[in-house]
């Protein structure tokens, strides 16, 4: 089934350029063929095709399908971009695929890349909400300086992965189900202590992710399959 990103639908009954150009040019969908869309809000439309040009492909919308949301809470990952960006690109597919709801990027102490451009990530997010059939397109923020977003006020529970030693239990243990949360996951060099310790300071619980050493992207995958997993519906 192919499904087609259309976040205006309910005002335009028209498919984005770069969609109907997948559409027409592409897969050769013509008037009178059934589409799925979705507005990436939380609906699924079954619509049929009813001009079909060049550019521009005009549907009719049959029915409205709204998708009941997958898990409780909202489920939100800040992390710091790595520095070959396949590998923050292949973690935006996969989470997605799994399921969560916004992501932030956080400009570290020992971060390697200072500047990200989201673009390529949101069309990344698109295509995997298409693919994973979920009607709810994850919140993309632009890079963030870590102080600037701790400092932020967040509702729900707030944890932070990292390496150092001390007290941290498991993120499963301590993690409640149903409630909104953040997790911060850091740089392939970490958090700095000085960034760890300002986390702290405004309630953010320090938590392990397991024994093994992971790369920055697993971590964050990790973290967002647990939070889901505990907060599946």
């Amino acid at each position: 089934m192919h499904v087609f990103y259309t976040p205006d639908i309910r005002t335009c009954a028209e498919l984005p350029e770069e969609e109907a150009t997948h559409a027409i040019r592409v897969l050769r969908l013509q008037a009178g063929d059934k589409v799925t869309l979705t507005d990436g809000k939380g609906n699924f439309y079954c619509a049929e095709i009813t001009i079909a040009t060049h550019k521009r492909c005009l549907v009719h919308i049959l029915e409205t399908l709204p998708q009941p949301p997958l898990w409780e809470g909202h489920l939100h990952i800040a992390m710091a971009p790595t520095k070959n960006m396949d590998r923050t690109e292949w973690f935006a597919e996969k989470a997605t695929e799994i399921g969560f709801d916004e992501l932030t990027f956080l400009n570290c102490r020992f971060s390697e890349r200072k500047i990200i451009k989201t673009e390529r990530i949101s069309k990344i997010l698109i295509s995997a909400i298409k693919q994973s059939l979920k009607a709810r397109l994850p919140r993309l923020n632009e890079m963030t300086d870590f102080k600037k977003f701790v400092a932020q006020p967040f509702e729900g529970q707030k944890f932070i992965a990292h390496c150092y030693e001390g007290e941290k239990p498991l993120l499963k243990e301590v993690l409640t189900p149903g409630l909104d949360v953040v997790i911060l996951i850091g740089p392939e060099g970490d958090f700095s202590e000085e960034e760890v310790q300002i986390a702290e300071a405004y309630g953010f619980r320090p938590v392990s992710l397991g024994k093994s050493r992971l790369r920055t992207e697993t971590a964050a995958l990790v973290a967002c399959h647990l939070l889901n997993l505990q907060n599946q519906r």
